[in-house]
């Protein structure tokens, strides 16, 4: 159908006009009438100017006013579901917009996930009993959901080859020091332990640098060579998780996975009608710097876990397309003899995304 007013075509199921803001119902709630092809407008694709100062906008989707809040970029339409973001260009719809099923829905169920978390352990016994609760919430949180593939080289040291020319130094050390304890000045041993090392007075090292003569043994063992690391590869592929608003950042997600094959097309009609929808305020091009960021942290993080003694780590991230993802979060907040425990729970998992004071 078209807009009365303005002539804007809109989608058959809209209610205002994203245009002008005018309603595309009358009275009894049937549709106005539709002005030719012709006076028809741009389409409900089109990116939304805003001027400076503006204060409202129109869902691009449904044409309903939204007002957002200063330093929102990422909104969610209360009438239809739909979300737009601000980019460079103006508000724009978002074309992949996705969500989580509420399956931890009750205070008692997420009770029953946090109090042997917390009790957990003999210096956490009785903690949950002893503290006290200062907030419970359910919200859907929206996340950037950023898909990173990760290479990273990481240079080891080999520890066989480090070791057997540990032992070779340790004996050297003892043929010079024995040397030294049993008339090295002489000269006998010192001729000796040159021919059995076949190695030369180096001239820059000096003929009476005994220190000279043990770092050219050295090289000509090939100690501090190639043979001495190795070069490991490790390669992921991510579809990481960037909280989309900055009063988060704090429970930022480090190395959680949302359950993605469980989610389904964002319908905020499916949603309970309690139940608190936040808005962003985290654009696309800075989900995706954070999301390479926080991959390379991660990289780095698992490469220390696997690899003890590393030279060198060097990771290159590439970074594809994002998705706008609504998850159930619980925020539990606990005082416990003035210190702060906070509980990030994945309301549709029952996993625990973040444990801050435990």
């Amino acid at each position: 159908m078209f807009c009365s007013r303005c002539g804007t075509q809109l989608s058959d199921d809209a209610s205002f006009c994203y245009k002008c803001g005018t309603a595309t119902t009358q009275g009894g709630g049937q549709a106005v009438p539709q002005p030719s092809e012709a006076s028809a407008g741009s389409s409900r694709k089109e990116q939304i100017i805003a001027p400076a100062g503006t204060s409202s906008l129109k869902c691009p989707s449904c044409g309903a006013p939204i007002a957002p809040k200063f330093g929102e970029m990422v909104i969610t339409c209360e009438y239809c579901g739909s979300a737009v973001t601000l980019g460079n260009q103006g508000w724009t719809g978002i074309e992949k917009q996705s969500m989580l099923a509420l399956k931890v829905s009750s205070v008692d169920e997420v009770n029953s996930i946090i109090t042997p978390m917390m009790d957990k352990g003999f210096l956490h016994r009785h903690l949950h009993e002893d503290s006290t609760q200062e907030e419970m919430n359910l919200s859907y949180v929206p996340y950037w959901i950023v898909s990173v593939s990760a290479r990273t080289t990481v240079a080891t040291v080999n520890v066989a080859s480090q070791m057997a020319q540990t032992a070779t130094t340790a004996a050297l050390m003892g043929v010079i020091l024995g040397g030294m304890g049993g008339g090295f000045r002489g000269g006998g041993r010192r001729r000796a332990f040159e021919e059995w090392a076949g190695i030369g007075i180096p001239p820059l090292l000096g003929s009476g640098s005994l220190s000279g003569r043990f770092m050219a043994f050295g090289m000509g063992m090939g100690y501090g060579g190639a043979g001495m690391t190795k070069t490991e590869q490790m390669d992921a592929n991510y579809n990481f998780p960037v909280v989309a608003l900055k009063a988060l950042m704090e429970y930022q997600p480090r190395d959680y996975q949302f359950d993605l094959e469980d989610r389904t097309l964002f319908d905020i009609t499916d949603l309970p009608k309690n139940i608190k929808i936040l808005n962003g305020d985290i654009s696309e091009d800075v989900a995706k710097s954070q999301a390479k960021t926080l991959v390379d942290q991660l990289q780095s993080e698992k490469a220390h876990a696997k690899y003890h003694m590393i030279q060198q780590i060097t990771t290159q991230s590439d970074v594809g397309d994002l998705e706008l993802l609504y998850a159930p979060i619980w925020f539990a907040k606990y005082d416990h003899k003035g210190e702060k425990i906070v509980l990030v729970i994945d309301a549709n998992s029952g996993r625990v995304i973040n444990s801050l004071g435990l």
